[in-house]
């Protein structure tokens, strides 16, 4: 009994270990025969499209717009010298930085003692002079009168003498009253020739008097010249700058005090590569009065003022490129000289111009444009002449882009050909709007102390800056520049 029991589990046992194997092998062969059909019947595969944001080519006639980068100076700067050596005795309270004067305002004096007392020397030193001629030409003109009454004296003894020969002739005179009469009539010669020659004399006195008032006057003029060199006044009306003196410093001759500048007369220099300058000539090779527009960025506020083109400079400077052009600024509020600003010339119109982003143009002067009719989704290579660079634009000229949908985004996956999905209208790049930040009354009111107290910023930035300032919520942008120049 005990035996069949154990030959039956025997035997079970066996069953299901043949079984088994034989599910194994029927699995295996499955799936053998699985692989060898996915091997035989490969999938199908899909083409790849790509994404892309476009825009509808128009041609404009456009005015390009040239920008460089310049300094705002003055058009009459006049530096203020001492003529003279001394002690500065009188300074006016507007002598400092930054100070309004007119013209012909009395800025400063140097101590005038030594000078006032050679400028009184010389006024005593024309009124001897005046007085020497004076007498000079009173002893001319007594001389004269000497001269004539000499004169007179010689013609009555000619007179006599030739009675006296009448008479010696008519036998009733006597010889030796001729002689007599000859005698008197030489003296009378000799009295004339002294009397002239006293004229002369005292004609030579006058002569020299005449040349000792002019030398005389000459050195009052140098005293009274050198007395006003002790005063320093305003040439024109304007502002001092570069102030360096105080009351009572002792100056040298042609030291530099300060310098005067016109702020109304203002004008930028800025410069510009060769074939920028060459389309800003006329047909006769002069600089055009081209329109500019100047803007200065400070504290996230823009200052804009308007100009026109005046002259080139005439040479290129040493270690310098390109040619330096100066344009005259009209109102300009709140530019001082010494900015630093961007300057934008509008040139002339250029017909059949097309306005593309920067990033459509490739390195082989081709864009990629959306095909036509039956290839609307693939794209298409077209030749594009690039004309001007325009900030984050450029302006192309191509003789099949009018109309043409333009990718305004190259990149290496796209090319002739390839298959693409077209994003229009507002999928295109959208200007962000700004950050905005809602401050705490303390940070808000550091700002706004930190932009009162600030007495280099122009008062018409300083008037948009708190009036931002007082909105309840401030850009970001205003935020940070106004604290990274407070150093917080």
């Amino acid at each position: 009994m005990r035996f069949l029991r154990q030959s039956l589990t025997g035997l079970l046992l066996l069953s299901l270990t043949v079984g088994i194997l034989a599910y194994a092998g029927i699995v295996l062969y499955g799936s053998v025969q699985a692989r060898l059909a996915d091997e035989a019947a490969p999938a199908e595969r899909r083409e790849r499209m790509f994404a892309v944001r476009v825009v509808m080519a128009e041609e404009a006639k456009i005015a390009p717009v040239l920008t460089a980068f310049g300094e705002v100076q003055s058009r009459r700067v006049l530096e203020l010298r001492s003529k003279a050596a001394g002690r500065l005795i009188t300074l006016d309270p507007v002598f400092e930085e930054g100070g309004r004067v007119t013209a012909g305002q009395l800025l400063a004096q140097i101590d005038p003692a030594d000078v006032a007392a050679a400028e009184a020397r010389a006024q005593s030193d024309v009124l001897d002079a005046e007085a020497e001629e004076r007498d000079a030409a009173r002893g001319v003109g007594l001389a004269r009168d000497e001269l004539d009454a000499a004169r007179a004296q010689a013609d009555l003894r000619q007179r006599a003498l030739a009675r006296q020969v009448d008479l010696e002739a008519r036998g009733v005179g006597t010889a030796a009253a001729v002689e007599v009469a000859e005698l008197a009539a030489a003296q009378a010669d000799q009295a004339v020739l002294t009397r002239r020659i006293a004229e002369a004399a005292a004609e030579a006195r006058e002569d020299q008097a005449v040349t000792r008032l002019a030398r005389a006057r000459i050195a009052l003029d140098e005293a009274q010249r050198r007395l006003a060199e002790t005063e320093i006044t305003a040439g024109f009306t304007g502002a001092l700058s570069d102030v360096a003196v105080v009351e009572g410093r002792l100056v040298t001759a042609n030291e530099r005090l300060a310098t005067l500048i016109d702020p109304e007369r203002l004008e930028v220099a800025f410069r510009v590569s060769t074939p920028q300058f060459a389309r800003l000539l006329d047909e006769e090779g002069r600089v055009r009065e081209a329109p500019v527009t100047v803007t200065l960025e400070a504290f996230g506020a823009e200052i804009e003022a308007t100009g026109r083109i005046l002259r080139a400079s005439a040479a290129v400077g040493d270690g310098q490129v390109g040619r330096l052009v100066f344009a005259a600024l009209d109102a300009a509020q709140g530019l001082r000289p010494g900015d630093f600003v961007t300057v934008r010339i509008e040139e002339p119109a250029l017909p059949r111009l097309v306005r593309l982003p920067s990033a459509a143009l490739g390195a082989d002067g081709t864009v990629l444009a959306l095909g036509i009719g039956e290839d609307a989704d693939r794209l298409e290579a077209l030749s594009a002449t690039l004309i001007r660079r325009q900030g984050d634009d450029i302006l192309v000229r191509g003789e099949a882009l009018q109309g043409r949908e333009v990718v305004t985004e190259r990149s290496p996956l796209l090319g002739a050909g390839i298959k693409v999905r077209a994003i229009r209208g507002a999928g295109q790049d959208q200007a962000a709007a700004p950050e905005m930040l809602e401050l705490d009354p303390e940070r808000r009111a550091r700002l706004v102390a930190y932009v009162e107290g600030n007495a280099r910023m122009p008062e018409a930035v300083k008037a948009r800056l708190l009036g931002q300032l007082n909105q309840t919520q401030v850009e970001a942008d205003v935020v940070q520049r106004l604290e990274n120049r407070m150093g917080g």
